[in-house]
């Protein structure tokens, strides 16, 4: 492999792939705009699912449930790591229900930029990222008001 294909996109084997998500999913939880990112990893792990390369293992409670109602994740499999996503209707019907979640395990460290995890992503999902309109900094419209001492008393 060149040296410059290496800086910026890595083979898209299942491994990789698995890697990228995981980096990706990692820096959704702390991004100001996780949007795109969490769309991402849904996209490549739906893909790494329907190519076979990927397994469905079963349901967990979810650790942050909306509402505070219960609320069950599909456990995913895919290389080494293991991933929550939303369930369907289908999967809820389905799936066995494997209880609470094991803190226990973590997934391997990996080393990997978020810029190659979501190029690598990016081009096995065929999905390109909008560049968001740049915020704009709201300026005050606000001004204090200046009372003024009038000449004659109304009261």
């Amino acid at each position: 492999m060149r040296n410059q294909d290496r800086n910026n996109t890595l083979e898209q084997t299942v491994d990789n792939l698995a890697r990228a998500i995981f980096i990706v999913n990692k820096h959704a939880k702390a991004a100001p705009n996780p949007k795109f990112l969490y769309l991402l990893k849904r996209k490549a792990l739906e893909k790494l699912l329907k190519e076979g390369k990927a397994k469905k293992e079963g349901l967990h409670f979810s650790r942050n449930p909306r509402n505070s109602q219960q609320q069950s994740d599909v456990l995913v499999s895919a290389g080494d790591y293991y991933f929550h996503m939303p369930p369907s209707k289908e999967d809820i019907e389905q799936l066995p229900h494997l209880g609470d979640l094991n803190e226990t395990y973590r997934n391997p460290k990996t080393q990997l930029s978020l810029s190659t995890a979501k190029n690598l992503l990016q081009h096995y999902v065929g999905l390109t990222e909008n560049p968001q309109q740049p915020v704009k900094t709201t300026t005050k419209n606000y001004k204090k008001p200046v009372f003024k001492k009038l000449g004659q008393s109304y009261f």
